[in-house]
């Protein structure tokens, strides 16, 4: 009946399914980690490498007061209270001890100084070394081939298997899978001896799946993501009984570039430098429009509302924060300019009302406060008359599914019916619902994959096994 067999079977290589495998692996004696796409690290290796923590040790050495309690308040702030607050809890009360397991267990290497991002009350975001999710996955990676891991690839998971009381038994798979072709590959059946952890992140790539739900995100609107990031694992959850959780609810990341496709280089430039140290500007008028440091929700709805083509106006001071310029530049994502009249004519931006905005800007950075808009402004910013100055065209993408799967704080995924937990079955990552509510904050992504992969991969090494 079955071809192989494990302790504990993982679905999904990213943040939330590797730090399952390598907690579950401490625990019980095999673990196998199956991921459809040719490539391990889905959207977490192509990610920014952002990862907040409440009560860091960088915080101390800045004097920022943090704590898990305003780090939770900021998400509930953001997701406009959609949030399961249960949940949304614990990623705030783990998220310092988990940003140190990354760093004494897996080697992980971040930049010496926190960034403050859009909707978060204080600087509490760290930075990989590489400003990339891989530099967090790669060490993972190794850890699993240190702790005899296999890591499956061109695996598809096309069926889960149940026993009589609907306890996930295993998995049925196909290997030498081809993305997407349904036609490839060879049929397999994997028994989980312990238990099955689903950690194969969201379906923003999805297009027909993610119009269901939200029928404004057309299939024209472009995407951050890997194109792996569909919908198949999530449904198949569903089949076995899972609860939907907030499924329409999805984001779209506004500091995207729209002169290159996907996440790409821009959008982290926009993220670190352009929203932070400088200005966002309606072209139309040459003025600001809104909070640049307003979360993800707020600033989306500014832009798309009014269907205005932004851009980000930063200087050389600003810029010194932006970790990918190089990139930026040599692509031409982000342009350079000696003058604002350079930059004015190159974007087609009104000159006299632009000036009159930076003006106004820098006045409120001498005062210390923007009575305009409220944004946050960082101790080190400056006035932006520092040339060169540079620009980046801005668009919205689809980003992140704040829907999903319903967990309990085991991360045991809950039946439709019974309101109980489905028996062997856990959940981590994007592909759980509720977390974030109507909106995720930047760099909370990594915290909560990670947090409930170890939470979900330590319970599902713990269950007793079958005979």
């Amino acid at each position: 009946m079955w071809d192989e067999e494990y302790d504990v079977v993982i679905i999904g290589s990213g943040f939330a399914g590797l730090s399952a495998a390598i907690e579950a692996r401490r625990l019980c004696s095999s673990v196998v980690v199956l991921e459809k796409m040719a490539v391990p690290g889905g959207n977490s290796i192509i990610s920014g490498g952002l990862f907040a923590a409440a009560g860091s040790p960088l915080q101390a050495q800045e004097n920022i007061d943090d704590s898990p309690e305003l780090m939770l308040a900021d998400m509930l702030a953001a997701g406009h209270d959609f949030n399961h607050r249960d949940l949304a809890g614990i990623v705030a009360e783990k998220s310092a001890e988990t940003l140190q397991w990354t760093i004494d267990e897996l080697g992980v290497k971040y930049r010496p100084k926190l960034s403050h991002l859009g909707g978060h009350s204080v600087p509490r975001t760290y930075n990989t070394a590489n400003t990339s999710g891989s530099g967090i996955i790669r060490p993972m990676l190794v850890k699993c081939r240190e702790m005899d891991i296999p890591i499956r690839l061109k695996t598809f998971l096309s069926q889960l298997i149940t026993d009589e009381s609907g306890a996930i038994e295993g998995v049925a798979v196909i290997e030498d899978y081809i993305f997407p072709n349904r036609e490839s590959g060879i049929g397999k059946r994997i028994r989980a001896k312990r238990a099955v952890v689903m950690a194969a992140g969201g379906f923003s790539q999805d297009k027909k799946f993610r119009a269901i739900q939200n029928p404004m995100l057309t299939e024209d609107i472009e995407c951050t993501n890997h194109r792996g990031a569909t919908a198949e694992s999530l449904i198949i959850a569903l089949k076995a009984g899972a609860i939907p959780v907030q499924l329409s609810m999805i984001q779209l990341g506004p500091w995207a570039s729209r002169d290159e496709e996907g996440f790409g280089v821009g959008s982290m430039f926009s993220m670190l430098a352009g929203f932070p140290y400088g200005i966002l500007i309606d072209l139309r008028t040459g003025e600001r429009f809104v909070n640049e440091q307003a979360d993800r929700k707020l600033l989306v709805d500014a832009m798309l509302n009014f269907d205005r083509e932004s851009i980000a106006i930063v200087d050389e001071m600003g810029v010194r924060h932006a970790s990918t310029l190089e990139k930026c530049l040599k692509r031409g994502v982000v342009r350079k300019f000696d003058t604002i009249e350079e930059l004015a004519i190159a974007n087609q931006a009104p000159l006299i009302p632009l000036k009159a905005t930076i003006n106004a800007y820098n006045a409120l950075i001498e005062k210390g406060r923007d009575d305009q808009f409220g944004k946050p402004l960082p101790k080190d910013l400056l006035p932006l008359k520092h040339p060169p100055y540079y620009s980046i065209r801005l668009i919205s993408k689809v980003h992140y599914c704040m829907g999903g799967i319903q967990i309990n704080t085991r991360a045991q995924i809950i039946r439709i019916d019974t309101q109980q937990p489905i028996g062997r079955f856990y959940a981590a990552g994007e592909i759980v619902g509720g977390i974030h509510g109507a909106s995720r904050l930047g760099s909370n992504a990594i915290t909560d994959c990670i947090v409930f992969g170890r939470i979900a991969g330590g319970n599902a090494a713990n269950e007793p096994p079958r005979p």
